[in-house]
């Protein structure tokens, strides 16, 4: 079974991002990058069904700059076997990302797509699900378990409910949530055969998708910030700030 894990290379975690002076986006010129957190744990995924035996190959995929080349390669270290590069310097939104994965889906035609449920950076939560639908596959989406067997993914989902467990025919699209998990660590002696695990490299122009953006920015600004909190004296003189300064009484 082939599996094709699609990951992006987003601002890491742990730092804390600025807005642009003109407010048109996210400054990233000097951010330390790294992989989603979210596509590292679909990663982890897949190299655990192949260390099961139930997945032959994994390739990873990522869209966007040349410098995505990074995260690409700590996937292969990680255990991957082959990545492909959708290079492109325009803005890519979910929409032209599923398109550019549906391509690489029929070039590949893996029998199981793993994405993260979102990416840090905007949280769109958009394009596992538009893959699917593209495709015409079935999918199951923020999955905290994952079981291969028979032809068929069953998942198990946090739902507001509880848990929920479905199960669709393969080929078809799961993306992951934090419980799935836990990334390992990546190992020095991995991180050098990686080097020599092939990359392609294509364009959106050879896989024939138009990634022109649909959506306009207005204007990105930074939250409100908090103020300070006060120490009460009683319940009653908290019930009366709620209920005349907060009004939510």
């Amino acid at each position: 079974m082939k599996i094709l894990v699609a990951i992006k290379r987003v601002v890491d975690f742990n730092v804390k991002i600025r807005v642009k002076p003109d407010r048109s986006g996210v400054d990233v010129a000097d951010a330390k990058m790294s992989m989603n957190p979210f596509d590292e744990i679909a990663v982890e995924e897949a190299v655990r069904l192949k260390e099961a035996g139930t997945a032959s190959e994994i390739v990873v995929v990522s869209c966007g700059v040349a410098q995505c080349q990074e995260v690409l390669r700590t996937a292969l270290a990680l255990g991957a076997d082959r990545a492909i590069l959708v290079q492109s310097d325009e803005e890519l939104q979910p929409l032209a990302v599923a398109k550019l994965l549906k391509a690489l889906v029929d070039r590949e035609r893996p029998q199981l797509v793993i994405l993260g449920k979102q990416a840090i950076d905007d949280d769109s939560n958009q394009t596992g699900q538009m893959l699917a639908a593209l495709a015409g596959m079935p999918q199951a989406t923020f999955a905290s378990k994952l079981d291969i067997a028979d032809g068929r993914a069953t998942v198990v989902r946090e739902v507001d409910g509880g848990l929920e467990t479905i199960a669709v025919t393969l080929p078809a699209v799961v993306t992951t949530d934090l419980r799935l998990n836990e990334p390992r660590y990546v190992k020095l002696p991995n991180i050098m055969k990686a080097k020599s695990k092939p990359l392609a490299v294509f364009s959106t122009a050879e896989l024939g998708v138009d990634v022109a953006p649909r959506l306009e920015t207005i204007s990105v600004s930074e939250p409100a910030r908090r103020s300070a909190g006060v120490r009460l004296p009683d319940v009653k003189t908290l019930v009366e700030k709620l209920k005349l300064e907060a009004k939510v009484l």
